[in-house]
């Protein structure tokens, strides 16, 4: 990273009691973005939402069913998905277990690092990948009006302004 960049990324650690207070890392990050751009004439390069299918996020996912259909079928060039847009990490993890895209056990959600791998070494050994990762998605369904790796007719709604399920 060239300075102007490095500068950036220590500005936003001298913030922490500000993402802390509005529990946001992006509106810190978006605000010191700006700031550095206009006072040290750092580019900034932003990806057109409309343009570009390699990096959606939440506002295809919530509103754009046509690219999440694409993802779905195996027809985008899509790299990753960033579930902005979204009300919480509760909501943020079922709606990836839906997708299909969620690969992280349970079991070491929330759960101290120490009652997981009983020893230092099985960190560095990939203890830690064995117990929590799944080499398959970990699939579950929740709400038939979000996008979905099969339809979940049985889910309930949650958008109360979309009554319509994501499958028809």
């Amino acid at each position: 990273a060239n300075k102007k960049t490095q500068y950036l990324f220590t500005s936003l650690l001298y913030h922490g009691a500000v993402v802390r207070k509005s529990k946001s890392h992006q509106q810190v990050l978006v605000q010191l973005l700006n700031e550095h751009s206009s006072m040290f004439g750092l580019k900034v390069k932003v990806f057109d939402k409309m343009q570009t299918d390699m990096f959606p996020g939440g506002f295809h996912y919530h509103q754009d069913w046509d690219t999440m259909h694409s993802i779905i079928k195996g027809e985008s060039n899509a790299y990753i998905l960033h579930m902005s847009w979204t009300e919480n990490k509760v909501n943020k993890l079922l709606f990836f277990r839906q997708m299909g895209e969620w690969y992280f056990s349970d079991k070491c959600i929330s759960n101290d690092l120490s009652n997981l791998i009983g020893g230092g070494d099985a960190v560095s050994d990939g203890g830690l990948v064995e117990k929590c990762c799944s080499q398959e998605p970990i699939f579950s369904c929740h709400f038939k009006d979000k996008p979905s790796k099969v339809p979940c007719p049985n889910s309930p709604l949650i958008d109360p302004h979309r009554a319509r399920s994501f499958w028809g």
